[in-house]
């Protein structure tokens, strides 16, 4: 069943497309990498998803919810992790998740259990009452994530959330993202770092606006690496603009 829908969408910042008739169709339970360089149109595309940009051109669709029709019902579905830290530095993990509950509408004993569930998912139970200040940044990843879980979304949308993050705690953070995916969450995921990817996982090559490629890891790397597909891919769109323009 496809719990995320992008139909023919297209956003343009003046004269410049940032995004050109994109399509993206995917299934729940799933690890969906959005695979592109900076500049790709990755940013773009989330700030659509999470209703701070709105355009005309296609349509989104989050667990059967129209975003442009009923976008309270959509986004309710929808745990959003940005690639910018948005966490309270000098309120408790607990106080934070607390916080944010609150603005999603939900209260009472059902908190406490949601915010013991999420935070025991992610090896953090023992860090609730630490100030956020004092976390690494591996742990004040997992805890954004235990946040974007509060209100049970069926879609988690993670914009290069990587990003600053040593290697342990890269590998850490991808490893639990790719648990949640197993537990039958749909995981979106932009990245510019291919080793980031597992062979079974769905990956949508954006590049310059436009999806490219959309298919599992294994069947795009095509019996050689994934990093060689995505270069080739995105050297051959690069080499026929450069065509077009010579004509």
């Amino acid at each position: 069943m496809n719990v995320f829908s992008v139909q023919n969408v297209s956003y343009s910042y003046g004269s410049k497309k940032a995004l050109d008739d994109v399509t993206i169709e995917l299934e729940a339970g799933r690890f969906c990498a959005l695979l592109g360089p900076n500049g790709a149109g990755k940013s773009t595309l989330f700030n659509l998803l999470t209703h701070l940009f709105v355009t005309r051109q296609g349509s989104i669709r989050i667990a059967g919810y129209d975003l442009a029709r009923e976008p309270r019902k959509a986004l309710a579905r929808l745990g959003v992790v940005f690639q910018q830290p948005t966490l309270d530095l000098d309120m408790s993990v607990a106080w934070n998740l607390s916080y944010f509950a609150a603005l999603q509408g939900l209260s009472g004993a059902h908190v406490k259990k949601r915010i013991e569930a999420v935070l025991d998912r992610l090896d953090m139970r023992e860090r609730a009452k630490e100030k956020v200040r004092a976390l690494n940044g591996g742990h004040r990843r997992r805890m954004e994530i235990a946040r974007a879980l509060i209100h049970e979304p069926e879609v988690l949308l993670l914009d290069e959330p990587t990003v600053g993050l040593d290697a342990a705690s890269r590998t850490a953070i991808t490893a639990y993202a790719h648990d949640l995916a197993d537990s039958g969450l749909l995981i979106f995921w932009a990245t510019h770092l291919v080793d980031e990817i597992r062979p079974a996982d769905d990956v949508v090559v954006l590049h310059k606006g436009q999806v490219l490629a959309h298919d599992r890891a294994s069947v795009l790397a095509g019996g050689g690496s994934l990093v060689d597909a995505f270069t080739a891919l995105t050297r051959d769109t690069a080499r026929e603009g450069e065509r077009k323009v010579a004509i």
